[in-house]
């Protein structure tokens, strides 16, 4: 199998493309019979593929981690005054450590699993490969920038969505900063081009000051935070979604509502390439009683555990709606029936939308068919669907990986060049959807924000700092050697890209929030204009980068 570590051997030349003979292949061998336009044709198509895959997993990704997120106990104090019992419901996850270790970490798994998996293949390696710095700097880029280029332009038009904790995020802003000057300070200052088992874990354990500081913040705890005020934050991590209608043609009991669960995800796969999601296009529905399966609506009545047999059903309705391709498109007769005279239906009424939509369904119904088997979020409180659904991020990376691999093989575009583009933009795709869905789901920018800036932070001091200690706590037990990194040198240029592009990312930010009082949304056209300039950011480090590490500046 290709991997970046093969094609490096002639990094010394000063081009961006090279022409060699690949060998590597992805399936079967015969792949290597077909011609390099073909096969490169091939190879992005599966990689676009795959992007959509990711898209969809990250979807129920999000929903079951909502559902982790809004788990509660049930806490009885005795009131000193009255001596009477208190009882109330409290909140398990804190929405600071949540947005860090659930949100920013499970957006990351991709790099991190595929990191660790390849310092594993790598021990006994002098030389540290896979996913190496280059990498995680392009991943870095490609969350500051894009992302936040695609969150600006996702609140409805007119509609502000604003950090309300600041102190947090300077805080998460400081520590995703400092990730990086550390990762320079290791490789160009300390010890160049070389990593030690100390500075490994010393880059591990800054996970946990971050975690600290962040709460410390949250908390407001003395001599620790910083005196920053936070405006008024909503009390649920995403609005409570009143649940009025239930499918016409599906059975109700009082876990009814339940039953969108197979029409909710088919919606989240579909609006996440949507800049902002209408009304829905899915089923039909009529009135039904406000409720949420997995918590009460009550602050005294606690969770609501479905039952088995209801589990079991909506598990079943999963694959159902994952088999339906035409449903909810073709059944023209139940749209005149229900006399829905929406903007969407009449949109649908055309037949070349109707196509496209079939077309764009059946091209999603192996991917929902293939997550169908992740279990409901009903269960444990989501526990379960969010590691399935962490599992079926990395496997669809790993693929991502070994297609970008492949791409740089029989293109001959320098590796490091596919690692700044397509690599860091597959691996930080999770980081992109969810970023995305928070902006639209929460009144605030908090959590679409500190994805980004927590991503960045997890990807050094988790990303590469485990695999790191795994080869130099090796290297140094059986050969008392340190890690040495391959081809660093054109690192410091690219992390000086980054820190400028990066200054200007922020400043505009700022700048938003002192002019139209948000750093989301706002007028459609300032939106834009702020979306173009990001974006702008990001080919400014790409072009330079790719440059740089090409030998050609």
């Amino acid at each position: 199998m290709a991997s970046l570590g093969n094609y490096t051997a002639d990094r010394g030349h000063s081009t961006i493309l090279r022409r060699e003979k690949c060998d590597a292949y992805l399936l079967i061998h015969l792949e290597t019979v077909l011609g390099e336009g073909f096969r490169t044709f091939l190879y992005f198509l599966g990689l676009a593929y795959c992007f959509i895959g990711l898209s969809a997993i990250t979807a129920r990704f999000f929903r079951s981690m909502e559902s982790v997120v809004k788990h509660s106990r049930t806490v009885e104090t005795i009131d000193p005054l009255t001596n009477t019992k208190i009882v109330k419901n409290e909140k398990v996850w804190n929405y600071t450590i949540a947005d860090i270790t659930l949100l920013a970490f499970g957006t990351s798994f991709p790099q991190i699993s595929l990191a660790t998996i390849d310092a594993i293949q790598n021990v006994g390696n002098l030389y540290a490969g896979g996913l190496g710095p280059g990498t995680l700097v392009g991943s870095a880029a490609f969350d500051l920038f894009p992302i936040h280029a695609v969150c600006v332009v996702v609140p409805k038009a007119g509609e502000l969505k604003k950090i309300s904790d600041i102190g947090v995020w300077l805080v998460e802003l400081f520590w995703s900063f400092w990730a990086y000057i550390w990762l320079y300070i290791i490789l160009e200052v300390w010890t160049p081009n070389v990593v030690t088992l100390w500075e490994s874990l010393l880059t591990v354990l800054q996970f946990g000051l971050l975690l600290i500081h962040a709460y410390a913040q949250d908390k407001r705890w003395p001599y620790l935070s910083l005196p920053i005020e936070r405006d008024e934050r909503p009390v649920e991590w995403v609005p409570v979604e009143v649940v009025k209608y239930s499918p016409l043609n599906k059975v109700h009991d009082r876990h009814s509502e339940v039953s969108q669960v197979g029409e909710e995800e088919n919606s989240g796969i579909v609006d996440i390439f949507s800049i902002h999601s209408g009304e829905g296009t899915g089923h039909f529905y009529q009135n039904l009683a406000d409720g949420d399966v997995t918590e009460s609506s009550t602050s005294n009545s606690g969770d609501i555990i479905p039952e088995e047999s209801d589990i079991v059903s909506i598990w079943k309705q999963q694959f159902v709606d994952a088999l339906t391709v035409t449903g909810s498109i073709l059944g023209n007769n139940l749209w005149q029936k229900c006399k829905l005279e929406s903007a969407e239906s009449r949109k649908l009424n055309n037949i070349y939308l109707r196509v496209a939509r079939i077309f764009w369904q059946s091209l999603l119904l192996p991917w929902k068919f293939l997550f169908a088997f992740v279990p409901p979020y009903q269960i444990a409180h989501g526990w379960i669907a969010f590691i399935c659904s962490l599992m079926f991020i990395s496997g669809i990376a790993y693929i991502v990986t070994k297609l970008t691999d492949l791409i740089s093989c029989v293109t001959g575009i320098n590796p490091y060049v596919i690692a700044f583009t397509a690599l860091a933009s597959g691996t930080s795709w999770p980081d992109l959807v969810a970023s995305k869905i928070a902006a639209e789901r929460q009144l605030t920018a908090d959590s679409a924000i500190a994805n980004i800036t927590c991503s960045n932070s997890v990807n050094i001091y988790i990303g590469i700092g485990v695999p790191w200690l795994i080869d130099t706590l090796y290297n140094y037990i059986a050969y008392r050697e340190p890690l040495r990194i391959d081809n660093a040198e054109g690192l410091s240029f690219s992390l000086l890209v980054f820190f400028s592009t990066s200054v200007a990312c922020i400043g505009v930010l700022v700048f938003r929030r002192l002019t139209i009082g948000a750093e989301l949304g706002g007028p459609r056209v300032w939106a834009w204009v702020t979306c173009i300039f990001f974006m702008l950011l990001w080919l400014i480090f790409v072009v330079l980068s790719s440059l740089r590490v090409s030998g050609i500046i």
